[in-house]
């Protein structure tokens, strides 16, 4: 029997206070680790409100350890570094010892990373989500953050993007390193099919709202369109300040009762409304993997997507349909081929199996469980 390590997660996002969602997939991974190893959290934020330099912040989530450290605001630069070192040795006092560093997100906490594996001689992996190592959204990062984002990934036992596609960005950014993808996890006993028997066809899209990235202006003037040519179908947006979006529907003429805005929900809550939907959407200009669309296929519904990122590694054949981004004729068409049932898709059954094998919590904490003991071997 292979030893329980104990994993230490250092981590760049992470949900807190100031952003409650921030970094939930990497919270995901902790979950799924920690039911073979002990993990333990330490993520550093700058918190507005807060009226001390430093406010340490001490929890027991979903059974991991996480400790929190919210700076006091500054415009100096020079203090802000000051603080961050102050916070991140604060936290690692507050750990027990541990073998292995995990890291999430390369740049600034690979440089706490780096300290861990010359100074405590504990080395470490990275998991790597981040949308911005994509060109052209590369060309906006600084030489100086590459050239330390270049020195971290070298060090590193392991780097692993959650795609292929991910892979091949950070390559092409000059990230040279030993690259091993691990995808992000669904926890399959709360995601899986019912059976439903809707009377209104029911779309939905859940996302962080962010226009730039998920394009939520496209879909609102595809449903706008949608409503002259099909009734009987609702569209549920659900996300952090998705109200806001509520005057441009008004706008372009959407009528209330075609569309619901619901803002924030808890992450357990979005089973039931995906589990009830007819049809998941996603019209994003870029991404990697998002977690809603395997947690749509856990559910058992078929999913519009633009095709971005590293999505079309992970959607097979009859799971749903992939588009050109920003391609508001074909959304609308695709919408109306599964309105009037015109796709053939494999059964719920079939779609909950395929996430259960290659994204449960089992198989994940055994791809990083393999690249943990390999470290720790060399």
């Amino acid at each position: 029997m292979k030893q329980k390590l104990s994993v230490l997660f250092v981590c760049g996002w992470y949900p807190s206070r100031v952003l409650p969602n921030n970094g939930d997939f990497i919270q995901r991974h902790a979950e799924a680790l920690n039911k073979e190893h002990k993990v333990t959290v330490i993520h550093i934020i700058t918190d507005k409100n807060n009226k001390k330099n430093i406010e340490f912040i001490s929890n027991k989530i979903n059974g991991i350890e996480t400790h929190i450290a919210y700076l006091k605001y500054s415009k100096n630069a020079f203090k802000k570094v000051l603080l961050f070192i102050k916070a991140f040795n604060g936290l690692i006092a507050k750990t027990n010892t541990f073998h292995i560093v995990h890291l999430n997100e390369i740049y600034p906490f690979g440089i706490f990373s780096l300290y861990l594996k010359w100074f405590k001689k504990t080395p470490f992996i990275i998991t790597e989500h981040f949308t911005d190592y994509t060109y052209p959204l590369s060309k906006k990062i600084s030489l100086f953050e590459k050239m330390v984002s270049k020195l971290i990934v070298k060090k590193a036992s392991f780097v692993c993007p959650v795609t292929k596609d991910l892979e091949n960005s950070l390559i092409q950014f000059g990230l040279k390193g030993n690259y091993a993808p691990v995808e992000n996890v669904v926890n399959t006993k709360k995601f899986h099919p019912i059976e439903t028997n809707n009377e209104v066809f029911s779309i939905i899209h859940i996302s962080n709202m962010n226009d730039i990235h998920k394009n939520i202006s496209g879909i609102l003037k595809v449903i706008a369109n949608l409503q002259h040519k099909i009734s009987g179908f609702h569209l549920k947006i659900i996300g952090e300040n998705s109200k806001d979006y509520q005057n441009f529907s008004e706008e372009l003429g959407i009528l209330s009762k075609n569309i619901e805005f619901i803002a924030h929900i808890p992450h357990h809550l979005i089973k039931k409304h995906l589990q009830e939907a007819n049809l998941f959407i996603l019209f994003s200009n870029f991404e990697n993997l998002p977690c809603v669309i395997l947690e749509s296929f856990a559910c058992g519904i078929p999913v519009i997507s633009s095709d971005v990122g590293g999505i079309h590694e992970y959607f097979p054949d009859n799971f749903g349909t992939l588009i050109n981004a920003k391609d508001e004729k074909k959304l609308e068409e695709e919408i109306l081929n599964y309105f009037h049932k015109k796709h053939q898709i494999v059964s719920k059954q079939e779609m909950h199996r395929y996430i259960a094998s290659n994204f449960s919590d089992q198989v994940i904490c055994e791809k990083f469980t393999n690249l943990y003991y390999k470290t720790l071997s060399n």
